[in-house]
């Protein structure tokens, strides 16, 4: 996977509880079919199985842990995570963190499990020492400006192409992507613009008052 992708993180948002967990992954469904841009959705731990089994666009985790299958409670498992047909998964992201170590384990178990890793990182530093782990994607987001309203891309642009720079530096085959305070298309467009590979956004969508007219509006902006 290396095209430019939509993430939508749900988070644990009261207004995704249920099936409206359901309700939102279809939205974004529909949109993918319309659109050239790839959508994924993260859908909470508990609705994982049921969204996966209603969408067929990407489904990721938004955490997983080091953890085997068999006798262990309370974890989220990458086998058990894949059985349910999730592809990937949100790594250390700004509200989840994990130690380095367990960074590199997990980027290594979900390579091996053929999924796709996207790490999240909050200063172009931490992005270049994520990036020698080689996971899929790496994001950045500032995280004083995460659900602000206020977009890394225009209030922090040299953020995302400090970031791109140090991937660079790394390796190229490793994409880039955005987010924290992403509201609107303009601040999509203006993160393609600066060379981000895609979004990864929350409250932008999940906050606002037609789910199918927000997701239209972002995956638009991404196709500049």
């Amino acid at each position: 996977m290396t095209s430019s992708l939509l993430i939508i993180n749900f988070k644990n948002y009261q207004e995704i509880s249920g099936q409206k967990s359901v309700k939102l992954a279809k939205a974004a469904e529909t949109i993918a079919k319309e659109s050239e841009i790839r959508i994924v959705v993260a859908p909470p731990q508990s609705s994982l199985a049921l969204v996966a089994s209603q969408v067929r666009i990407p489904v990721f985790a938004q955490h997983l842990d080091d953890s085997d299958s068999g006798s262990t409670t309370g974890f989220m498992v990458p086998e058990i995570a894949k059985s349910y047909g999730v592809s990937g998964s949100l790594i250390n992201h700004s509200e989840h963190r994990i130690p380095f170590i367990v960074i590199e384990k997990l980027i290594k178990k979900v390579r091996l499990l053929r999924m796709v890793s996207v790490v999240c990182a909050r200063t172009p530093n931490e992005v270049k020492k994520l990036a020698s782990l080689r996971p899929d994607y790496v994001a950045i987001e500032p995280p004083e400006l995460i659900g602000s309203g206020i977009a890394v891309s225009k209030a922090r642009p040299g953020v995302i192409t400090r970031s791109i720079r140090a991937v660079n530096d790394v390796n190229r085959k490793i994409s880039v992507i955005c987010g924290a305070g992403i509201v609107n298309g303009e601040d999509v467009s203006t993160a393609m613009k600066l060379g981000s590979r895609g979004i990864l956004v929350a409250s932008g969508i999940i906050k606002s008052e037609d789910w199918h007219a927000k997701i239209k509006e972002l995956a638009d902006a991404m196709d500049i």
